[in-house]
């Protein structure tokens, strides 16, 4: 792991503490760190006092998706996002979709990648004809330096920014992006407190603080995404809870994206999440007063369409990341004059 501090980014979101301690206060682990030591994240290491970031010119990951795969819905429909990653993450979750990056600086100390800078990056978005660029693949969180960034040239250049995340930021940290950052997708893994520790070591209650915070103080657009585990997490109590929770607390207008759970990395034990429970799940969302709910891994069905929650109209069709037809104008609904919620939702790419 690098030592030369000429070579490294200096952090973000730091303070020193006592002899050489430095305390990270970039998400809610806190970390407090010994010189010499890295931080949960294995990415934010403290060197003669100060924390230094680790995978700044780290990107390990450069690609042109439909912002639909984030999965974002109602942010820019049926426009391009150009995703970027770092390695490093603050979670060890058993099922990782992406655990070659996200996982391997933990397990092994193994930080790949390529130094590209934040113009490089802004440049390729722009000719790759998108539209924002995302922070996502692993948590953004961790490499908020490099997120900062590409964030404020990406501005300067007519793009949005997203993050795909778990939620962990600190508060501290959602202040310091705001400014730049437009959308996010928040995965809420679960509604327990069980869950969280024992398949992703981590906690239930950061994460719905931030859910709170961003719905409550921010003007940042919040989709969330439930991958829904079978045996786990798929409860009609939880779902209920976890239903409840984004209506009251975030509002009725965040868009809840229910996932199907394909076994992989280290939780194979297990079968694909069953079309019932999906289908469960999606019409307690509904039941519970969201407005729009989606699933997700299912390409093919009518729930990955945009519905009109007043009328009941198919407003925007999709098939899988592709939208076959958006007829929502001004943000409105055309047969009803329902306000549809969402960031420039009104068919941006046709």
């Amino acid at each position: 792991m690098p030592n030369n501090k000429e070579n490294l980014k200096r952090a973000v979101l730091w303070e020193p503490q006592d002899g050489q301690k430095v305390r990270c206060k970039l998400c809610n682990w806190r970390c407090l760190l010994d010189e010499g030591k890295t931080g949960i994240c294995a990415v934010r290491k403290n060197i003669g006092g100060v924390l230094y970031s680790l995978n700044y010119d780290k990107v390990c990951s450069a690609n042109a998706d439909p912002i639909e795969k984030k999965p974002l819905f109602h942010f820019q429909p049926g426009s391009r996002s150009f995703s970027i990653a770092t390695m490093g993450c603050n979670f060890q979750c058993v099922f990782c979709q992406n655990w070659q990056i996200s996982q391997a600086a933990i397990e092994d100390g193994q930080i790949d990648g390529q130094a590209i800078s934040p113009e490089q990056i802004v440049v390729a978005a722009v000719q790759s004809n998108c539209k924002s660029i995302a922070y996502t693949y692993t948590e953004p969180t961790i490499f908020m330096e490099l997120c900062n960034d590409c964030g404020r040239l990406a501005k300067e250049r007519g793009l949005t920014n997203v993050f795909v995340s778990n939620g962990y930021e600190t508060t501290e940290a959602i202040d310091f992006a705001k400014d730049w950052l437009d959308g996010i997708n928040i995965d809420l893994k679960s509604f327990s407190e069980n869950y969280y520790k024992r398949l992703c070591k981590a906690s239930l209650h950061p994460v719905l603080d931030t859910i709170r915070y961003i719905a409550n103080e921010t003007d940042i657009w919040m989709e969330i995404t439930t991958l829904l585990v079978p045996g786990e997490n798929d409860s009609e109590q939880e779902l209920k809870q976890l239903a409840d929770f984004i209506v009251n607390k975030a509002g009725p207008d965040v868009p809840w994206h229910i996932s199907r759970f394909v076994p992989q990395y280290k939780y194979t034990d297990s079968v694909p999440t069953p079309m019932e429970t999906l289908e469960k799940a999606y019409n307690i969302g509904i039941n519970a007063g969201l407005h729009y709910v989606y699933l997700g891994n299912v390409p093919g069905t009518k729930t990955e369409s945009t519905f009109c929650y007043n009328c009941k109209k198919v407003l925007i069709k999709r098939t899988g990341y592709t939208i076959r037809e958006n007829i929502i104008n001004q943000d409105k609904c055309p047969y009803c004059g329902t306000d549809i919620a969402g960031y420039e939702m009104s068919n941006t790419n046709q």
